[in-house]
């Protein structure tokens, strides 16, 4: 049983030369207290040494991992070890103290500060009872000094980390001079541990508290029930220690002053530092046997771990042989672009399961993005009436048209078929993107050990999709261009003069049997209002008469002039008085030509005849019919087409490509140079494998 403390030395100390001891979670006592709670005395109590910093505000700044190893020679020389410094044995221990002061400020700096990294300090003594305790920095509330602002919340943070390793023994500190409900080390400890099942309380400074008081019923249990129970000590005084009492002086007074009070003279066998340490002895060695076959478990679990993490790294080249490296970087050659086809095909095992990636992004692409951008397009855009108006007759020419002019639609179609190229074009721009994100993501602990290997089968992917890009950005334009070549009015699908005129003639029956029926139910709503209807449309009647009759005259007079006594008029009509009186060679023919610009803007604004306005919509409706044709075979060639020249151009050619361009002998030793940090890592997983096995071994021979 003596051996197992040695035991937990050994695997502390193994673990914590690679920073392993904190995964380990190894069995231990944390002592917790406040700033002044007296737990610096009650390890120098243990150890019988002065040898920890003192001072005012935050002392121990760094967690300080003592290991205490009984020395069964009773004349053996103590002396004191640290781990941060090698084959070195300390025997004055005022410079251990010196040390851990020089250790602190190293990595806490100079200020007040405080730092996670534990000092690991091992002090051998025929004094000292074999245990593993850690002390950690003293609760405070309120910076002092340079003190950082948030020092509360970080040195709880710290203390947190330790005392919630549920194989950890609290050792709370409290003064008893102070009320016990307001202790910070009890509010800590209970806060991990609950039941109290593996907190310890230590009441200090009993012999300071006010005349007339003592702390009895908590050391008996009954004001603040702990399993483990409270133990009181009596810590050296301030002049105790100036004047340098020796220690088994002041343990005398202590085991004096228990016996003589009249309140704890009961109890004294129970109370004193150095019960107190044969109790954490016997805790310790009771909580390490019980936590054996856990902790053995735990490391059978980590060795695992690492022995899979380990394969991930696999093994150096640097001392591989050049006949070794060729097969090597044709295997990661291969790896990588069958990846890159996997991806595209669906087949990879890492596929992501948050988001669309590889063939389902490329099939989202056409059937989602590339098809919605298509119907997203109106296919008489940016036509209007007067636009269509405006082509008709300018395809008519001098003659005026028997028939609906073809030339008017060839003319106005062709633009609108130039709309399809933009969303065609970014489809084939998207498909690009996600092949390059494919060709990215691509890669696998292996192939990231050669960062120059990696980059360099990237360089050459992406190479081989910009050059698939070119030709396929062509092909599509070329697939626009052929159908604004043509336009094939024989197309099955096509409506044509007499479809289009069938469906004007169909909707508009269906409007005027609307309307109809809406005059209708407005008639038979009342009887009353027929007599005021037919009123209403005799007065109509008239004053469409007399509107018509002021129509003409004002159109008269608009292009020639009023015979009233009138001022002269405006626009055409002034223009052509200045005409007249104007020289004849200059200004005549000047303001002939601004008269023959205001005629034909004249014509162009004026109200469409009911054969233009039906003209209209019969090259409207022959736009749709032919536009909705050309959309379909646009929506249907484009992803072909990109899917032929760029996806499987490219999932084709991969490997081949790469060969070619990267397997050459001369170039092995470049691309095989091995990441720096992933070297450090493996051989930084092979030590903690080697330091878990040691401790499973370790841990095996003493079961």
């Amino acid at each position: 049983m003596s051996n197992l403390i040695e035991l937990m030395n050994k695997l502390q100390t193994v673990a914590a030369s690679v920073g392993a001891d904190n995964s380990l979670d190894l069995p231990l006592i944390t002592v917790v207290g406040s700033q002044s709670s007296g737990k610096s005395s009650v390890l120098e109590t243990f150890v019988q040494r002065d040898f920890l910093p003192r001072g005012s505000g935050i002392v121990t700044r760094r967690p300080l991992v003592l290991q205490l190893v009984t020395l069964h020679q009773p004349s053996a020389l103590e002396y004191g070890e640290f781990l941060h410094i090698k084959d070195k044995k300390f025997y004055e221990f005022s410079e251990i103290r010196e040390e851990i002061e020089r250790e602190t400020s190293r990595l806490a700096g100079a200020n007040k500060g405080i730092s996670k990294m534990p000092i690991h300090l091992r002090i051998y003594s025929p004094k000292v009872l074999n245990l593993t305790l850690v002390d950690l920095p003293g609760l405070t509330k309120i910076p002092i000094g340079d003190q950082p602002s948030d020092i509360e919340q970080q040195i709880r943070s710290l203390v947190m980390d330790y005392i919630s390793n549920p194989n950890s023994i609290i050792l709370a500190v409290t003064p008893a001079n102070s009320d016990l409900v307001n202790s910070d080390s009890l509010k800590l400890a209970r806060q991990v541990d609950p039941d109290g099942k593996r907190t310890i309380g230590v009441l200090t400074k009993l012999d300071l508290m006010d005349a007339g008081t003592h702390a009895l019923d908590i050391l008996a249990g009954k004001a603040y029930p702990l399993k483990l129970g409270f133990i009181g000590v009596v810590n050296r005084s301030q002049q105790d220690i100036l004047t340098n009492k020796p220690m088994h002086l002041a343990l005398e007074a202590e085991n004096e002053f228990f016996r003589q009070h009249p309140a704890y003279r009961s109890i004294a066998p129970r109370c004193g530092t150095q019960y107190l340490n044969k109790q954490l002895n016997q805790i310790l060695l009771a909580h390490i046997k019980e936590k054996l076959p856990e902790l053995r478990t735990r490391l059978s679990s980590l060795i695992t771990e690492k022995q899979q993490e380990l394969a991930q790294y696999g093994e150096s080249t640097r001392a591989a042989e050049p006949i070794q490296r060729g097969p090597l970087v044709l295997r990661l050659l291969t790896k990588f672009a069958n990846d890159f086809v996997a991806a595209i095909d669906g087949t990879s095992s890492e596929m992501s399961t948050k988001e669309l990636c590889g063939g389902a992004r490329i099939y989202y692409i056409f059937n989602s993005i590339f098809k919605q951008s298509l119907e997203a397009i109106p296919p008489c855009s940016n036509l209007s009436d007067h636009d269509i108006r405006t082509a008709i007759r300018n395809s008519t020419g001098p003659r005026p048209s028997l028939f609906v002019p073809e030339l008017a639609f060839d003319l106005l179609v062709r633009p609108q078929i130039k709309l399809l190229e933009a969303p065609s074009l970014r489809c084939v721009e998207m498909v690009y993107e996600e092949l390059m994100k494919v060709c990215h993501n691509s890669d696998t602990m292996e192939l990231l050990r050669y960062p120059r290997l990696h980059q360099k089968l990237i360089e050459v992917v992406s190479e081989l999709l910009r050059e698939r890009l070119g030709p396929t950005v062509t092909y599509v334009e070329s697939l626009i261009a052929i159908e604004r070549a043509y336009i094939n009015t024989n197309h099955p699908d096509f409506l044509g003069a007499a479809g289009a005129m069938a469906n004007l003639e169909q909707e508009t029956r269906k409007k005027k049997k609307i309307e109809a029926l809406k005059r209708r139910q407005q008639l038979l709503e009342s009887k009353q209002k027929a007599d005021l209807i037919a009123a209403h449309e005799a007065v109509v009647v008239g004053v469409d008469q007399e509107n018509n009759i002021s129509s003409r005259e004002s159109l008269l007079n608009y292009f020639f002039g009023s015979n009233k006594n009138e001022k002269p008029a405006t626009g055409l009509q002034e223009m052509m008085t200045k005409a007249q009186s104007a020289p004849f060679v200059s200004v005549n023919s000047m303001m002939q030509n601004e008269i023959i610009k205001k005629l034909e803007q004249t014509s162009l604004e004026e109200e469409a005849t009911d054969r233009e306005e039906l003209e209209t919509q019969l090259i409207r409706t022959l736009i749709n019919s032919y536009f909705n044709i050309v959309r379909k075979n646009i929506q249907d060639l484009v992803p072909k087409s990109i899917m032929h020249l760029l996806v499987n151009h490219s999932r084709e050619s991969v490997q081949n490509r790469l060969v070619s361009a990267l397997y050459k002998e001369e170039c092995f030793n470049e691309l095989l140079q091995e990441d720096e940090m992933i070297s450090r890592e493996r051989e930084r997983c092979k030590t903690m494998l080697n330091v878990y096995k040691q401790a499973f071994d370790l841990i095996k021979n003493s079961m």
